[in-house]
């Protein structure tokens, strides 16, 4: 790890344990810069940035505990890292509670310390990069809503720009709670349509009777207890965006009729005969699969082409797991605001739990732990006790995920998580290429390619 534009600040009074973190940093490739109290190293983040600080608990003059406090309320998103002597834990915990990142216990398990460094840097760079793709793409709705940097997302959040500034409708799939009405308000919001309504309605939670009349209205008197005309959904988001969730949920006739407003752009109120032109841009979602749907004659083939002009997938939780402390520390801020609770952060090992579960109601499932933990609460600071009920799974299967060990090439990486997507797919390619975010093509060119590595060291082995 060679960053040269990584600074970290450490403050220790003990002159030779600094010299020896300055050697082992500077071979490491970070900038250093020291200070022998906590006193300076307040007066060292008020004249300039660094990406992490390395303090001492115990100094003469001011300590760590101390000087974390005045640190925080300078610059509150750089990560602190205590330092302290096995006597000392208690203390070090306390400072946890007060916004440090992580801390260490004397002497110094060098690797250790190397790894916390790592994790805090990438800690602080994925909110810089959340920050920089959101302003880089020009999303305009609340920015806490569609956060992530992995490869899936990023891909994700460059398409949704792309597909915003036109009509073109859109068909996000995705699994329950993987966040399709976020994606669908980014796109309305990031449209020319924007400053028309956006309009939601779930197809799902309403029946085939109702649903006609809550899309395309009804006059009075259309059916027992319509006791006077309505708008419908379609009228009402005119000149804006209809948001239609889980569209595979329509009964086959209903579809044909939303088949016709489609095409003619203009709908009829139930009971009515007036035709009632309307601008409607259609944004569709779904947890199903719409072509084995098709497939079973439960979906329109000619809607679902009618539908599918821009494709987008949301990746579950389980597939973008770099993005869990990401999410979990807005759900913080976000229900610690709400609930008025002084609530900071979380201890490594809560993040270590929340990251390793499996989450199968994905991202709502994730904001309701986090609400929970939370709201009961009795400190600052969350731990893995505030989500005990979110022991990993016991089936090994469930928690199996591919690691990358010292050393190991990217290439070496992507290999262990294709082949894992395969082992949790049974071997459905369709299926690993779709949670991998790659063609069914490409991945069938990385596996000839194992294939014949494999031969070659076979090969050479005999």
């Amino acid at each position: 790890m060679k960053e040269t534009a990584q600074n970290i600040l450490v403050v220790d009074d003990d002159s030779a344990h600094r010299t020896m973190l300055r050697t082992l940093l500077r071979e490491w490739g970070y900038q250093i810069q020291e200070v022998d109290d906590g006193s300076g190293a307040i007066e060292a983040v008020r004249n300039r940035a660094f990406d992490l600080i390395l303090m001492d608990i115990r100094m003469v003059r001011v300590s760590g505990i101390e000087a974390l406090d005045e640190i925080k309320a300078v610059n509150p998103a750089i990560p602190v890292v205590l330092m302290t002597a096995y006597s000392s834990v208690e203390t070090a915990v306390e400072g946890l509670k007060k916004g440090a990142y992580d801390y260490l216990t004397k002497p110094l398990d060098f690797e250790k310390l190397k790894v916390t460094i790592r994790r805090a840097m990438e800690h602080l760079q994925l909110r810089k990069e959340n920050r920089a793709l959101r302003k880089a793409l020009g999303l305009q709705f609340d920015p806490g809503k569609l956060i992530g940097r992995s490869p899936a997302m990023v891909r994700l959040m460059e398409t949704v720009a792309q597909a915003a500034p036109s009509e073109a409708t859109v068909l996000i799939r995705g699994e329950s709670g993987t966040g399709k009405e976020m994606i669908a308000g980014a796109i309305h919001h990031n449209s020319h349509r924007r400053e028309g309504p956006f309009v939601k309605i779930n197809c799902a939670a309403i029946t085939e009777t109702l649903l006609e009349s809550e899309l395309f209205g009804h006059e009075r008197g259309a059916y027992t207890g319509a006791d006077r005309r309505r708008e419908g959904r379609f009228v009402q988001a005119d000149g804006g965006s209809l948001f239609l969730d889980e569209v595979s949920e329509m009964s086959v006739a209903m579809q044909a009729k939303l088949l016709r407003v489609l095409q003619e752009r203009e709908v009829v109120r139930v009971g009515g005969e007036a035709v009632i032109a309307v601008d409607v841009r259609l944004i569709a979602a779904t947890n199903r699969d719409l072509q084995e749907r098709v497939q079973e004659g439960l979906f329109r083939e000619d809607l679902y082409y009618r539908l599918n002009v821009v494709n987008l997938e949301v990746p579950p939780l389980r597939n973008r797991r770099q993005d869990i402390p990401l999410l979990a520390d807005h759900f913080l801020r976000h229900f610690s605001e709400k609930n008025r609770k002084e609530v900071r952060g979380f201890t490594p090992e809560a993040v270590n739990l929340l990251t390793r579960h499996g989450w199968p109601g994905n991202v709502r499932e994730l904001m309701n732990a986090v609400e929970r933990a939370v709201v009961l609460c009795r400190s600052n600071f969350l731990g893995s006790a505030d989500f005990a009920d979110l022991a990993p799974p016991s089936d090994p299967a469930q928690t199996a995920q591919p690691t990358a060990e010292y050393g190991a090439t990217l290439e070496d990486v992507e290999r262990g998580v294709i082949l894992q997507t395969l082992h949790e797919t049974e071997g459905n390619k369709s299926e690993a290429a779709r949670r991998l975010g790659i063609t069914r093509k490409t991945l069938h060119t990385k596996l000839r390619k194992y294939e014949e590595e494999e031969d070659r060291t076979a090969d050479t082995n005999n």
